[in-house]
């Protein structure tokens, strides 16, 4: 118990940024499902142009 009450701090900080990592892996997927880009660059210069469209 001592020790979760020593790095309470460093667990909430690590589930909010795991937290925010899911949720925008979830909208990649959700967008790459729709149909929508999923990179928010133009094409001219990407390597995978061709690939994507």
């Amino acid at each position: 118990m001592a020790w979760l009450m020593n790095n309470i701090g460093t667990i909430i900080v690590a589930a909010v940024v795991f937290a925010i990592a899911a949720l925008i892996i979830a909208k990649h997927f959700k967008n790459k499902k729709a149909g929508k880009a999923v990179c928010t660059g133009g094409c001219a210069n990407c390597p995978l142009s061709g690939k994507c469209h």
